[in-house]
């Protein structure tokens, strides 16, 4: 049994990558492919096993992680059609029925996020005895990303996707930053309930925040002050950003 474990989403294909012989956590930061720094963050967290959700290039992510992790307690789960974030959790349930404590929800194309703010993330959680936590961020610019949405008192009324967001929703600048927490138990209740019935199509992590509001469960957000690190990597422009980034905090750590 584990008290925390982290899934971490590896499946996606990438296709504005313009690289279809590799899987898009595979392209490098730093040198080496995306998916390893958020191996490590999930670890230097307190994660006692990762899961991997992997999907195109599958068996060469696996064989990478495998060789490049040999010590390291990693399960893998195949994530056949990508049908949403909270249908690549899903993909892990067998596994995180093993977990009684918290279950962290990585993206495998995030790979900045740094052990600070995923540290205060995990304190805020217990500290709350939240069912769920999610990671903020106050963005120049919130176009495309998921809203969230709170009250006069400042608690998480909602999460709700870009393309599903009233006018009013679009105007509030705090955004989802695809990083969870969530306790295990409520999250293996809720997943089974959430679904697709939106623009996309698709399964939404995020609902799974919505169905814990319904049912009057606690919900908390951490918001980071470093939009920076919460940025996903789509296209090689954006790569080619991270990279930079990625160096420069390495010679301001050093420093």
């Amino acid at each position: 049994m584990s008290d925390l474990v982290a899934v971490v989403m590896a499946a996606g294909k990438g296709t504005r990558m313009n690289d279809p012989k590799r899987a898009k956590v595979m392209f490098p930061i730093g040198g080496r492919p995306m998916i390893a720094h958020v191996i490590e963050r999930a670890y230097d967290c307190g994660a006692e096993r990762v899961i991997l959700v992997v999907g195109y290039k599958g068996e060469a992510v696996r064989r990478w992680v495998e060789n490049n992790f040999s010590n390291a307690p990693i399960g893998f789960v195949e994530q056949i059609e990508q049908l949403g974030t909270a249908h690549a959790v899903m993909q892990a349930l067998p596994m995180l029925r093993e977990c009684e404590g918290d279950v962290f929800v990585l993206s495998g194309d995030v790979p900045l996020l740094t052990d600070e703010t995923l540290k205060r993330l995990i304190a805020l959680h217990r500290e709350k005895e939240a069912a769920g936590t999610l990671l903020t961020v106050v963005a120049p610019d919130p176009t495309g990303y998921g809203r969230v949405i709170r009250g006069e008192d400042g608690t998480v009324m909602n999460v709700v996707e870009h393309k599903d967001a009233t006018e009013e929703e679009r105007q509030v600048d705090e955004i989802n930053a695809g990083v969870y927490l969530f306790k295990s138990s409520d999250l293996l209740r809720a997943l089974p309930r959430v679904q697709n019935d939106n623009a996309q199509g698709e399964y939404y992590l995020p609902d799974v925040i919505s169905i814990f509001l319904n049912d009057r469960l606690t919900v908390v957000a951490h918001c980071s002050e470093n939009f920076d690190e919460i940025q996903g990597i789509n296209t090689p422009e954006q790569l080619a950003d991270a990279d930079r980034l990625y160096r420069r905090m390495m010679v301001q750590e050093k420093a």
